[in-house]
């Protein structure tokens, strides 16, 4: 049995094992989607608000970043505006999601960046096309 080869093939299906973090105050919605993405081989990570997120982003450069926008402790705007200070490289992996839609701060900073957004209550194949097209941006800016 070669083990080089084996060592192979476990490497290169640990790399199509894409990282999402998930940011939801909603414990409910967070465990829902966890599952479901991880019934389609995403590795998430969840985090209650903008403070646990900044922790996570901090220890590990994610795929995709899932953000709630009414969090308590730090709403998606902040937690954005804080990973753009720290780590600018992520905020094209951002998709918002949001229950408000028509409140005018939230309108106005999702139009001022560049990201996805996504309204509850959540639709699976809009969340899966929106994954796979943040992955794919993300991808391509990489191997430019």
């Amino acid at each position: 049995m070669d083990t080089q080869s084996d060592t192979a093939s476990q490497d290169s299906l640990n790399l199509d094992i894409k990282s999402i973090l998930l940011l939801d105050d909603d414990v409910e919605l967070a465990d829902t989607l966890k599952a479901l993405l991880e019934s389609r081989n995403f590795l998430v990570t969840t985090a209650k608000n903008g403070v646990e997120g900044l922790r996570e982003v901090m220890a590990l450069d994610f795929d995709v970043i899932m953000c709630d926008m009414m969090m308590p402790a730090m709403p998606g705007d902040m937690f954005y505006l804080a990973v753009q200070r720290t780590k600018p490289h992520l905020c094209k992996r951002f998709i918002f999601i949001t229950g408000h839609s028509g409140n005018p701060k939230i309108d106005e900073f999702l139009k001022s960046v560049d990201s996805m957004v996504l309204y509850k209550p959540v639709v699976t194949d809009e969340l899966v096309r929106a994954i796979s097209f943040v992955l794919k941006n993300s991808e391509s800016a990489e191997s430019v």
